[in-house]
């Protein structure tokens, strides 16, 4: 983008583009749900005791809530290549 040709600048971008994807799989999420649909990774949801039901029903509970974590910290990382 703008002629920079940069192998470090292409690093940080696929990073960022990686956090930004996950984060609107996660915004996009109860959205999904409603209409009993679930685009998280189904290794971290067994990981945790979650099924695709447990969102489809919006349950809050804590083991949701640390996939939600989890899957968050994923995106966190890839900002922290970044900087």
């Amino acid at each position: 983008i703008l002629g920079v040709r940069d192998i470090h600048a292409d690093h940080a971008a696929s990073h960022i583009g990686k956090a930004q994807g996950i984060v609107t799989c996660l915004r996009a999420t109860p959205y999904h749900s409603a209409r009993q649909k679930v685009f998280l990774p189904m290794d971290i949801c067994m990981l945790h005791g979650v099924s695709q039901e447990d969102f489809i029903r919006g349950k809050q509970e804590k083991n949701v809530r640390d996939v939600i974590y989890d899957i968050a910290s994923q995106a966190h990382i890839h900002l922290e290549h970044v900087r």
